[in-house]
Formats: structure tokens, C-alpha cells, sequence
């Protein structure tokens, strides 16, 4: 199994070129399943999740194929409507083939998912809406069973803003019968982005961006070509880690203002940024300042950005408060941090981070995707030598991080 292996200390300098988002190439993937026209995507980051869901979505029978840089998917040949538990185990989001295959097929056998440890995370609100759009819903044996001759379109608010299940009820209403509003909607950028791919396939859907979605239903949807945004937490864990070891480093192919409230924190920190409209430098050569924060859904502080920030917090002058709102289970790092010399305490769903004057490198053990980013922001910063085990969890989420980071100065190596 592979490690990392870090020797911390080392300024970083240079540029990065961000890759796509996973989350919103994931969805984007699955929407591949509503048409049997060709969808032509780029900007498609090179990622075990992204490979994961191509290998399901191969074995339902959709055609995947490489053109240059791009992927081109082709739906005309679905003919296995069941996502077994061998690969849903694995990733959270391959739920979001539920919604696709009910609408196009009228049935679907999803088991339920898994994916990282971080919280319960239930499918409820992806149930409740479909079936107020007219579906048979039954879970039986660790499978969701679905059935409608067509989904009808009506209103759904969810109980609680959920990302996954906005997509998923998304990506069923276009092809519903009449008018479909989704209250109470994720307004994250990914689950734009997959908004304006739907769009481009024939899709009718007002209100992109904000919490109430309309669709119209369409008889069917085309062949189109898409671009997939940059990945602003990729953008963000970069941002961090020349925060904690000091440098100046420019990260290209991204698009700052979707990651405001980070800005802002960093901004808070000490940090000074400046930045255009596909391109952010960060500069630090000083200690970072204690920052308090509490996540939130978009256009908030991210839930995927809590670790990385209070890998940042543990080296801080003065004490910190970090707040976890979204998941009842993410503060897994913590020990590991605090392994790595970090004066972390919590108390419900708060960590109080008290900063040292700096990690020291020991051998730590990567728990779920973003507090793997979390240690090797802490590595990086660390005096001697860090191994970080278990990085498959960060080879789901991240393309290449030891090559980019190479890239600027840092002294990082995979081992195995």
C-alpha cells in the first residue's frame, strides 16, 4: 500500500495548475446515463473516484471514450440498471446514478453507499423527493429498489440542504412529466456546473445558483459538450499549505471567487493573495495568525476545507475555535495532528486548536480524504521527516499531489 513520505521545512515557490473538481465531475459522469447522444467532457481530473464511477457506469453498459484530453460518453447502450455494493462501498456518490436511471429507464437497483467515514450522511431526502415525484421506493437487503413509468414533476423541499440529493433530483426532474420545484436547494458551484451541462443538453432549469430550482420536464435530452470547473478545494488545500510552510506559489486554472470565505480566513491569517479571474498567488513569510471559524453550506465556509484550515490553526499564533456544522464525524485528524505535535482539544462539535510553535515529523495515518490533506499540509510544515500511511484516501480526491507539490519545492515522495 502506498505512503507518503515528507522531509518539512522547505519553502514552496512556483506555479500549479488546479484540476477539476471531483465533485463536479462525479455528477457530471453520471448525467452521461439520460441520453443516448454523445456528451464530449474535459477538464476531467485523473482521480481514483473519477475511475470508480467510469468502471460503474461502464458495467451498466454506458460507453467511456478517451478523445485527446477529453472523455466522450455515450448512454445508447445502457442495459444493466443496478449499481452493485462492490463499488458503492467505496464512494458515497454513486447514489447519484439513482435519479438518471429512474428518470431515462422508469427503474434502478442502487445499493446504499459508503465512502468515507465521516458522518452518517443519509439518502433519505434523495427518497423522499423521488418519490413525491411518483416513484416506488423499497430497500430491501442493503439495495434501494426503484420503479416509475414516468417521474411526474411537483415540489420537493428537503428537510436539509443536501448537494448530492439536490443533483440527483435534479438530474431526475428534466426528463419528468411537467414542472419540477426543488426547494431548500444546494447552492454549491458543482451542483451549478452540473446545472449548466443539463442546460446544454436540452435541459430547462431556472434558478441556477440560488436554493430554489425549476424544471421543466423535456421528452428528451442530446449529445453535449462541457468543461468541467476547477476544483476550489484543491485550489483551497494548496492555498493552506503554502500558508503553513511559507512561499509564493500561483495557482493557475482555477477560479478564486468561488472559495470567498476562505479567502477571507486566510486573508485573516496573514496571508496576502491577489488574484484574477482563472488565477490566485498566495504569499507567506510570516507565522500565521489564529483563525476561528465555523462551516456552513455554500456560499459559507466549506466543510471540505475544516481540516486543511486547522492543520494551519495548529502552527498559528494564539488559540482558534473550529466549528463543524455539516458532518457529526470530522474531526478525525485531530489525533493524528495532535500526534504530530499540535495542541488540539474538542468539545462537542468544536475544536479548540491552541498554537505551537511547530509540528515535529512522526508517522501518521490518513483517516477519510481531507484530513489526508489535512497531514501532509501538517508534514510539509513539519521539522524532520513525516509518513503519512493510508493515501489512498487521498488519491481519491486529489490528482497527483506529490507531483505538483514536488513541483514547488516541497521534498515529497510516494513509497510503498
Amino acid at each position: 500500500m502506498d505512503k507518503l513520505l515528507i522531509h518539512g521545512g522547505h519553502r514552496l515557490s512556483g506555479e500549479i495548475v488546479v484540476s477539476g473538481a471531483k465533485n463536479a465531475a462525479l455528477p457530471i459522469l453520471c448525467a452521461g446515463l439520460l441520453t443516448d447522444g454523445d456528451l464530449r467532457l474535459s477538464n476531467i481530473p485523473n482521480l481514483q473516484d473519477v475511475a470508480t464511477m467510469l468502471k460503474l457506469l461502464r458495467q451498466m453498459g454506458l460507453r467511456a471514450t478517451p478523445d485527446g484530453d477529453a472523455l466522450v460518453l455515450n448512454g445508447g447502450a445502457v442495459n444493466c440498471l443496478e449499481a452493485s455494493y462492490d463499488l458503492v462501498k467505496t464512494m458515497r456518490a454513486s447514489i447519484l446514478v439513482l435519479g438518471p436511471l429512474l428518470a431515462r429507464f422508469g427503474e434502478a437497483k442502487v445499493s446504499l453507499p459508503g465512502g468515507c467515514a465521516i458522518g452518517s450522511r443519509p439518502v433519505d431526502q434523495h427518497i423522499k423527493g423521488l418519490q413525491a415525484m411518483g416513484a416506488e421506493i423499497s430497500i430491501d437487503a442493503g439495495y434501494i429498489y426503484a420503479k416509475a413509468k414516468r417521474l411526474k414533476g411537483t415540489r420537493v423541499v428537503t428537510d436539509m440542504i443536501t448537494v448530492t440529493g439536490t443533483e440527483n433530483l435534479l438530474m431526475a426532474a428534466t426528463l419528468a412529466d411537467g414542472e419540477t420545484v426543488l426547494e431548500n436547494a444546494a447552492r454549491e458551484p458543482e451542483v451549478g456546473d452540473l446545472a449548466h451541462l443539463l442546460i446544454a443538453m436540452g435541459a430547462n432549469i431556472e434558478g441556477v445558483g440560488t436554493d430554489r430550482l425549476v424544471i421543466q420536464g423535456v421528452e428528451k435530452l442530446h449529445g453535449a459538450q462541457h468543461s468541467v470547473i476547477a476544483d476550489r478545494i484543491e485550489t483551497g488545500t494548496f492555498l493552506c499549505a503554502v500558508a503553513a510552510v511559507g512561499g509564493d506559489v500561483t495557482l493557475k486554472n482555477t477560479r478564486p471567487h468561488l472559495l470567498d470565505a476562505a479567502l477571507d480566513k486566510l486573508r485573516e491569517a496573514g496571508v496576502i493573495l491577489t488574484a484574477g479571474s482563472d488565477w490566485v498567488r498566495v504569499q507567506m513569510a510570516a507565522r500565521p495568525k489564529a483563525v476561528s471559524l465555523r462551516t456552513t453550506e455554500y456560499p459559507g465556509f466549506p466543510t471540505d476545507m475544516q481540516a486543511q484550515f486547522m492543520a494551519l490553526n495548529c502552527i498559528a499564533a494564539g488559540t482558534s475555535h473550529v466549528t463543524e456544522t455539516i458532518f457529526e464525524n470530522r474531526f478525525m485528524h485531530v489525533q493524528e495532528l495532535n500526534r504530530l505535535g499540535a495542541a488540539i482539544d474538542i468539545e462537542g462539535n468544536t475544536a479548540i486548536v491552541q498554537g505551537v510553535d511547530k509540528f515535529v515529523g512522526a508517522p501518521v495515518m490518513a483517516t477519510d480524504l481531507r484530513a489526508s490533506a489535512s497531514l501532509v499540509i501538517a508534514a510539509l510544515a513539519a521539522e524532520g521527516q513525516t509518513l503519512i500511511e493510508r493515501i489512498y484516501h487521498l488519491d481519491r480526491g486529489y490528482d497527483r499531489m506529490e507531483v505538483k507539490l514536488s513541483a514547488i519545492g516541497a521534498r515529497i515522495e510516494r513509497v510503498q
